[in-house]
């Protein structure tokens, strides 16, 4: 529980952004974050304005060669001048109700907790999305870099928090696809990377992973999860999950059989976007969130 510090000065805040070639939404994302000490975005090389436009709204740009999703977000973590961080993907957006959450944990010091957890809502098509497997979706985004940091994999990365954790009213607000394309084109690489990750590790596929788990990721979401209340949005997302969930374990089926899941070649030793020394690359993506 939160408790006021007395005499306890407001702690400064750092804002920390990743970004490639995210020209349509760095504006939004970083006046969204304009009630923090400083913002910093460190961008993978964008050949748009994004470097730009995140210098003209006052941001401090570093540039740096993508090397995974954890790894990047580290790095613009370490680059911050204050040891309190709210971090945010270049889609995303702090809705007015979390900002108030926040700024009220922030006039009592954030009390003991170690970081904070908030929910993120994707909007799809006009409509925010509610119910399904994507929401709440909870993220550990503000936190005391001093105890936690971003760990796990290079994809579906997430903070690690050495104390408790606490959560705040409101939304993250994630405009995730500017198009079907994206949409799709995005999935087909998270699941590549996925499926390249879980390799690595020693996993394997069996014919229950590619028939049984997308249909279960289905029927979770649209069924258990109400998806069937937001309309044909619902039955989309729940489509779009499943094939991903499919997408993910036919890649890993090929890599246990030693076939090429893509243009690299399948033994090809490079790092793939920070996924694993000896996992292969593919094209860099967009650093934002998935």
């Amino acid at each position: 529980m939160l408790r006021p510090h007395a005499d306890a000065p407001l702690p400064r805040l750092s804002a920390c952004v990743i970004t490639r070639n995210e020209a349509a939404n760095i504006a939004d994302c970083l006046r969204s974050l304009s009630f923090c000490d400083e913002i910093i975005v460190v961008d993978s090389h964008s050949n748009d304005d994004t470097r730009a436009i995140a210098e003209s709204l006052g941001a401090r740009v570093i540039v740096r060669t993508f090397t995974g999703y954890r790894s990047q977000k580290q790095a613009a973590v370490d680059a911050a001048r204050h040891d309190w961080v709210l971090c945010l993907d270049a889609d995303e957006r702090i809705g007015e109700t979390l900002r108030a959450s926040i700024d009220e944990a922030r006039a009592k010091a954030f009390g003991d907790a170690a970081g904070f957890r908030m929910a993120r809502c994707t909007e799809y098509y006009g409509r925010p999305i509610r119910r399904g497997n994507g929401y709440p979706d909870r993220k550990l985004r503000l936190f005391d870099r001093r105890r936690a940091r971003w760990g796990g994999r290079e994809i579906h990365e997430k903070v690690v928090a050495d104390g408790p954790v606490e959560s705040l009213r409101g939304d993250i607000e994630h405009h995730a696809y500017r198009h079907v394309g994206d949409q799709w084109a995005r999935r087909d690489r998270y699941a590549t990377l996925m499926a390249r990750a879980l390799h690595h590790e020693g996993r394997r596929a069996y014919w229950w992973n590619l028939c049984l788990s997308p249909l279960l990721r289905f029927l979770r979401g649209y069924v258990l999860r109400f998806g069937f209340l937001d309309g044909w949005r619902g039955w989309a997302l729940a489509c779009v999950g499943a094939d991903n969930v499919y997408r993910k374990y036919m890649r890993l089926w090929l890599l246990d059989r030693g076939l090429p899941i893509d243009d690299e070649p399948a033994s090809a030793g490079v790092k793939a976007q920070g996924v694993d020394a000896d996992v292969p690359a593919v094209d860099p993506a967009p650093a934002r969130g998935h």
